[in-house]
């Protein structure tokens, strides 16, 4: 099968080289083509470095990382509906079949990940046709991390606007796929928040029950109950697992454990921010417990990494080759920061409970500062080593 398929695309690809009958068509035929082989061109000039994969891989092994969560979230929509809709087939507060919650969720992601994808390549294509060049692969993760962040109540036009936003906006203004210093998944979110914060926040966003003609559901989640003074209703097992009210593939720590493997065994993501977020995460958390002035305060500092997207951020999005830190030691540094950030402003700012997305934006704003402050010290450290050894071999 896949003999035939190389067979048809070389037979068809000198319509889409230079002076072919589809050359204008050049970028959108690259693209398909190296998204299903291995590109067979042979570099003739120039010194290079080949690894064992390349960078569609990498980001085809990011969507399977995200598979997990992306699964478990359409299950816990379904759940969470079975448990809070008064019109759901099911009784109130009775738990429907595993199957029935997985199918109920995955009717409500599809539409989402449709949008995401259309109106993301939509626009990726288009630039590339009007720059001549080939199409990027990095909206590949975007596209499948966005709905994944969002609540599942979200509008679909108000996801293609937030989509259209981050990519035009958050990505291809500043040169596209490797150029732009924001993560282009939290620029979407970031969008939403700000434009439309009565859909990003509140009590009746999380729980999906459109299908039976329920306008909204009201369901808090631990994140919101802390903001409000109030103690987690939900159990720490519960949280681990996932199965409270959140965005739509968030909730789950088991889940994204799962795809923080694989990233760790390919090497795909950095370790070390992983790491070093987690750590600043739960110093902060100490910091707060040890001052003990409220509810939020006092919760153990481990819930702050069972509550919303701080485990997914941490894995997911502060890890972003291209907007994270370069250097060894301004990884630490800058995951770190983020982990300080995002539960500091859980913490200390009451008009928005989760902090991850404002962090990692944060940080990466100050991701180039950190590894040129880095790179500037390594400088007059080996400066200073040079000098102290002309000064023993003079002596």
């Amino acid at each position: 099968m896949f003999n035939n398929l190389r067979r048809f695309v070389d037979r068809i690809k000198p319509n889409f080289v230079e002076g072919g009958k589809f050359a204008w068509l050049q970028s959108t035929f690259e693209a398909f083509e190296t998204f299903a082989f291995t590109p067979n061109r042979v570099t003739k000039r120039g010194s290079h470095v080949r690894d064992a994969i390349d960078l569609k891989r990498a980001m085809i092994m990011v969507v399977i990382a995200l598979v997990p969560a992306m699964l478990f979230g359409m299950w816990n929509i379904g759940y969470q509906t079975s448990l809070h809709a008064t019109d759901c087939p099911y009784e109130l507060g009775t738990v429907a079949s595993w199957w029935y919650c997985l199918w109920f969720g995955f009717l409500r992601m599809l539409p989402m990940l449709a949008v995401s994808y259309i109106v993301g390549l939509g626009i990726e294509f288009t630039f590339a046709q009007i720059r001549h060049h080939e199409v990027n692969e990095g909206f590949l993760v975007t596209g499948f991390i966005i709905p994944m962040i969002v609540p599942v109540t979200t509008p679909l036009w108000q996801l293609a606007l937030a989509v259209a936003f981050a990519v035009i906006i958050g990505k291809e203004v500043f040169g596209g796929t490797g150029m732009n210093f924001l993560n282009p998944a939290l620029v979407a979110r970031a969008f939403l928040f700000f434009a439309y914060p009565t859909r990003m926040s509140g009590d009746n966003v999380w729980i999906a029950a459109d299908l039976w003609g329920t306008d909204a559901i009201t369901s808090a989640t631990p994140l919101a109950e802390l903001a409000a003074g109030v103690h987690p209703s939900a159990s720490a097992l519960d949280m681990f697992i996932g199965t409270i009210p959140g965005s739509t593939c968030e909730t789950s720590v088991i889940a994204v454990a799962l795809g923080a493997t694989l990233l760790l065994i390919t090497g795909i993501a950095s370790w070390r921010i992983m790491l070093s977020v987690i750590l600043g995460g739960g110093l902060m958390g100490l910091l707060f417990n040890a001052i003990g002035a409220n509810e939020y305060m006092q919760v153990p500092f481990y819930y702050h990494y069972l509550m919303g997207g701080f485990m997914f951020g941490a894995i997911f999005m502060a890890t972003d080759p291209v907007t994270a830190a370069q250097t060894n030691t301004g990884k630490w540094i800058y995951g770190l920061l983020i982990g300080i950030f995002a539960v500091m402003l859980r913490v200390i700012n009451p008009a928005y409970p989760e902090g991850m997305m404002l962090s990692i934006l944060l940080m990466n704003c100050f991701a180039p500062l950190i590894d040129h402050c880095v790179v500037a010290r390594n400088i007059k450290m080996r400066q200073h080593r040079a000098l102290k050894l002309s000064k023993t071999v003079k002596s």
